[in-house]
């Protein structure tokens, strides 16, 4: 009951704000201030006009959200809409001879300025969102293509460097339109220009770690050091590249946390995700194992490898016994080593571990262990009873001392 009270409140509330605008901007009409009765038009009815526009244009592309053919369409629309109203205000305007914009030559400046500025500000958004929309796409296109390995880093390269550019061109457009719309307001942008470029030598000499933050950036991606799903080792920091910002790179270590390094502290980066890895493992066997039949062995468990239609692709080069790697403590040490796609030895070389350890268990060759053998003869006996002896006779001297 209190929110149907209060829902009614809030309606005749609102139809009584309406009545009041009306018969405002009725009142501006019967005065004769019609630049002042056109804007009270619109903005009444302005909002709606667009929105209706907006929807009916939308509904063009229902499947297409990001297409530009969409957003030049969306877009486009609501900019003529506007355009067409300022126009039609600037009509009113130069015709009325009882507005101020023929009676104060700064009002007529300021007035057809913030006209000018409502086309720039149009043209403006709807740059700002072709480019996004087609920065977007790309970037959805780059995600779900499957190809070559040079696809995939042409891909990959997209992918990390179109999130930075769509950044830096937001920024470029703003400051763009914002110059452009105090200049036609009568502002002098040169001065501003002047002083900004001032400000920035300053700003950058008191900021000279955001600075170098900011230009390692540039040249690791330059460098193409890494992109965004690539697995990265950068001093104590590792994990995998989820994004970038201006001065710092976002890791997802694989135990889950995520470190937000600036590009100054990354020093030299070790990519763990490119074109191949070489994983090398030991095994420790007995030193009575035939090492021949070991290696044959190991031979036969690559090609199994190789052949599995799951772990096949995976491979660049299959599982190979280098041979014998030392002479340890307790056995013989085997060096074993594959070539793999980056990121999958780990999952590969479990695999590896279970068939050896299968394969050698039933041919005979036993894994080194840990032995500690005990032993003596009558000598080493008589040694540790004459020890004995001695260490008695000097506890009894010592205490008769």
């Amino acid at each position: 009951v209190e929110g149907a009270v209060s829902s009614s409140g809030r309606t005749l509330a609102t139809r009584i704000s309406l009545c009041l605008a009306f018969v405002v901007i009725w009142a501006l009409w019967c005065v004769g201030l019609h630049g002042l009765f056109w804007l009270g038009v619109y903005v009444m009815a302005l909002p709606t006009v667009l929105r209706f526009t907006g929807r009916a244009a939308a509904e063009a592309f229902p499947s297409e959200p990001n297409s530009m053919k969409r957003v030049l369409l969306v877009r486009g629309s609501r900019a003529v809409v506007v355009v067409a109203a300022a126009a039609w205000l600037a009509l009113v305007w130069r015709f009325d001879p009882n507005s101020l914009v023929h009676n104060n030559p700064v009002v007529a400046a300021v007035s057809y300025g913030l006209l000018k500025s409502v086309v720039v500000l149009l043209l403006a958004d709807l740059a700002w969102h072709l480019a996004r929309s087609w920065i977007d796409r790309r970037l959805t296109a780059s995600s779900g293509v499957a190809g070559d390995a040079s696809q995939a880093a042409r891909q990959g390269r997209l992918r990390t460097l179109l999130p930075i550019f769509r950044n830096m061109l937001a920024v470029m457009v703003a400051v763009v339109a914002g110059l452009i719309v105090l200049a036609e307001l009568g502002v002098k942008i040169g001065p501003l220009i002047a002083g900004a470029g001032i400000f920035g030598v300053a700003l950058g000499f008191g900021s000279q770690t955001l600075v170098k933050d900011v230009v390692s950036g540039i040249f690791y991606l330059l460098d193409d050091a890494f992109r965004v799903g690539e697995y990265i080792q950068a001093k104590s920091y590792k994990g995998t590249v989820e994004g970038f910002s201006l001065r710092s790179v976002r890791l997802r270590h694989h135990r889950g946390p995520v470190f937000t390094v600036p590009f100054g502290e990354l020093g030299a980066v070790e990519n763990m995700s490119r074109d191949w890895v070489i994983d090398k493992f030991r095994v420790n066997v007995s030193y009575d194992a035939d090492i021949e039949k070991a290696r044959k062995l190991a031979k036969k468990i690559g090609e199994e490898l190789k052949s599995d239609p799951e772990l096949g692709p995976l491979f660049i080069e299959p599982l190979k016994m280098k041979g014998v790697e030392e002479f340890g403590d307790y056995g013989i040490v085997l060096s074993f080593a594959m070539t793999t796609v980056p990121g999958m030895q780990t999952y590969i070389r479990r695999k590896a571990y279970a068939k050896i350890r299968e394969a050698f268990k039933a041919n005979g060759i036993d894994f080194a262990t840990p032995s500690v053998q005990v032993g003596g003869d009558a000598r080493d006996s008589a040694a540790a009873a004459a020890t004995a002896l001695r260490t008695e006779q000097a506890k009894g001297v010592a205490e008769e001392g």
